[in-house]
């Protein structure tokens, strides 16, 4: 039987959702081994001079136990 542990991570990028979203998965990868599915929970977006900044997502990182 395995077991699962959840963590939630905040990433960001200039770029896009997407982008901003494989930049949090690549990270924790570096440290979390085992990732089996990732929860977009929140998208939202900075803005400056009326033009969008930044995107940023919530996220749950679900990942296996050894």
């Amino acid at each position: 039987m395995a077991v699962a542990k959840v963590i939630e991570i905040t990433s960001a990028s200039k770029k896009s959702f997407e982008d901003a979203i494989q930049v949090g998965i690549s990270r924790a990868a570096k440290t979390v081994k085992g990732i089996e599915s990732v929860w977009i929970q929140e998208q939202k977006v900075t803005v400056k001079n009326n033009k969008i900044d930044e995107y940023r997502v919530n996220m749950k990182v679900t990942f296996v136990l050894n």
